[in-house]
């Protein structure tokens, strides 16, 4: 996984088959979740592959994954990657029901978001998850 250290913003990769879901997520966020984090580069994904091939290649320093994603869910892909990359970068589902959250259990996410996003808990969410996350912690 790329570490911080080497520059001055994180990478989040936002995957979803719809583009409004993409852009509620990264509107929710923003571009600064904490004051004590980098800037936030979001990098949009619709597709599988791209997802499956970033992370596989370390370039993303989180993956937000929509668990209504079609035709795969991010439920699932989240699960693959878990099992899959040693030095996987953490997930965070996005979900549309709150019910829905201890699936995000089973797929090995590292936090859950429900819909409708609210910024204040996505920007908390996604913070606490990328301090947790060894890139992150890397930066001392």
């Amino acid at each position: 996984m790329s570490s911080p250290v080497a520059h001055e913003t994180l990478t989040v990769l936002v995957f979803s088959h719809r583009p409004e879901v993409r852009e509620a997520i990264t509107t929710a966020i923003g571009r600064r979740p904490a004051p004590d984090l980098p800037r936030v580069r979001f990098h949009e994904a619709s597709g599988i592959a791209e997802v499956l091939q970033g992370a596989d290649a370390g370039e993303f320093d989180l993956l937000i994954l929509d668990g209504e994603a079609q035709p795969t869910g991010g439920m699932g892909i989240s699960r693959q990657l878990k099992d899959e990359i040693d030095d996987c970068p953490p997930v965070i589902i996005t979900v549309r029901r709150r019910d829905d959250r201890w699936l995000a259990t089973w797929s090995q996410a590292d936090a859950v978001l429900v819909h409708p996003l609210d910024p204040l808990t996505a920007a908390e969410t996604v913070a606490d998850v990328l301090r947790r996350s060894a890139s992150v912690a890397l930066r001392g």
